[in-house]
């Protein structure tokens, strides 16, 4: 009996091992599986699980894509992610042209990538990026029966083109403001477009009024570096990571990094020396621990409601010719607060902000011409060239 008593323990004693075992594998497992996906929205929604390729004998919805790679965590990517997004939940196909080149490309370049999608049976073209506007000049005018919509883009009084647009300064506005609240005294501004891209001039400029009404009403003088230097092509670059870590290094706390890809220079830069970046377009927190807050645009939902419309049969209506201006006021803008790392500056003291934003009660001026040069009551602004 006692042999037996042995065994049955010793047996036992196996047994507990492998539950444990068990129950640290399922554990495990579990964590990787059902935790955050690396790219979902507010809600949950993983744009990841929507392939980017499909197969099919024509393609309804096409993406002609800005400079910058598809997947640039940030303008390309936005816009991509809304026109999944409505393919999947409308049953419909859908393909992205990328024009030669890269960020050499062309106006044929470009326009030769919305002839092959016109080829490839698109009834709607999604086209990104302000620099699209002449090959689209030309589409429109060959491809009548094809509809457009032209993301950061205007009307061209052309009946099969709607454009979207959006208000960046208040974006902007909102990041800058809450960045000083938060406590950050010295800041960074580094945009894409050598300083010829409307959004990207917009969010800037946003940025020094933001953190300039902050900083008044504290009582406080804040630093900011300014540059468009390395942004051209909209991609991350030794000249621009070295730029920004020169930045760090020197005292600065927190880059807004707004230009697509750019921002993995940014954090590079920041990760390298402890210090903090604010994303832009969409939600990046999930891009890098060193991002505090986004200044977001309404991309998905946007290019999701362009689509919309058009399938609905409210093209007519709703979308030839004009241009969608979207703000605040349609919840088009804004900081993530559900994923930011704000601590001082507080969920419900956004929210008051947005709300006068939203209700047109603080000022926000609009046009960035100049916007370096101006003087500013308690931001000392310093340009580099």
């Amino acid at each position: 009996l006692r042999l037996m008593d042995k065994i049955f323990w010793e047996e036992n004693k196996t047994m507990k091992k492998i539950f444990t075992i068990f129950v640290a594998v399922m554990a495990l497992f579990l964590a990787v599986s059902c935790g955050p996906k690396e790219n979902t929205d507010k809600k949950g929604y993983d744009y990841d699980a929507i392939p980017d390729t499909i197969t099919a004998d024509s393609y309804e919805i096409a993406f002609v894509t800005d400079i910058g790679q598809l997947k640039d965590k940030s303008f390309n990517q936005g816009t991509w992610e809304g026109i999944k997004r409505y393919a999947k939940e409308n049953d419909k196909t859908y393909k992205y042209y990328q024009p030669a080149n890269g960020d050499k490309a062309t106006t044929d370049d470009r326009y030769n990538a919305m002839k092959s999608a016109v080829d490839g049976g698109a009834k709607i073209i999604v086209c990104a990026g302000f620099m699209q506007g002449d090959a689209l000049g030309r589409a429109i005018v060959d491809f009548k029966d094809t509809k457009f919509v032209f993301v950061d883009g205007w009307a061209m009084g052309a009946s099969n083109l709607t454009a979207i647009v959006f208000k960046e300064e208040q974006s902007g506005y909102l990041a800058g403001y809450a960045a000083v609240k938060e406590g950050y005294t010295k800041l960074g501004f580094s945009g894409g477009g050598n300083g010829t891209n409307p959004a990207c001039q917009r969010f800037g400029y946003g940025f020094i009024q933001g953190a300039n009404d902050a900083a008044k009403e504290l009582g406080k003088t804040v630093s900011m570096r300014y540059s468009w230097l390395y942004g051209a092509a909209f991609s991350a670059s030794d000249e621009l990571t070295a730029m920004l870590k020169g930045w760090y290094t020197t005292g600065t706390e927190v880059v807004f990094s707004c230009g697509g890809s750019m921002c993995n220079s940014a954090f590079a830069a920041a990760a390298e020396n402890g210090k903090k970046v604010i994303g832009v377009d969409v939600d990046q927190s999930n891009q890098s621990s060193t991002v505090i807050t986004s200044a977001t645009k309404g991309l998905r939902e946007g290019t999701m409601e362009a689509l919309a419309v058009f399938f609905n049969g409210e093209w007519d209506a709703k979308a030839a010719d004009k241009a969608q201006n979207l703000g605040a006021e349609k919840d088009c803008v804004g900081l993530p607060t559900d994923t930011w790392s704000m601590v001082n500056f507080t969920k419900e003291q956004y929210q008051e902000l947005f709300a006068k934003v939203k209700a047109g009660s603080i000022s926000i001026d609009n046009d960035p011409a100049g916007a370096e040069t101006k003087e500013y009551s308690n931001v000392k602004l310093e340009w580099f060239k």
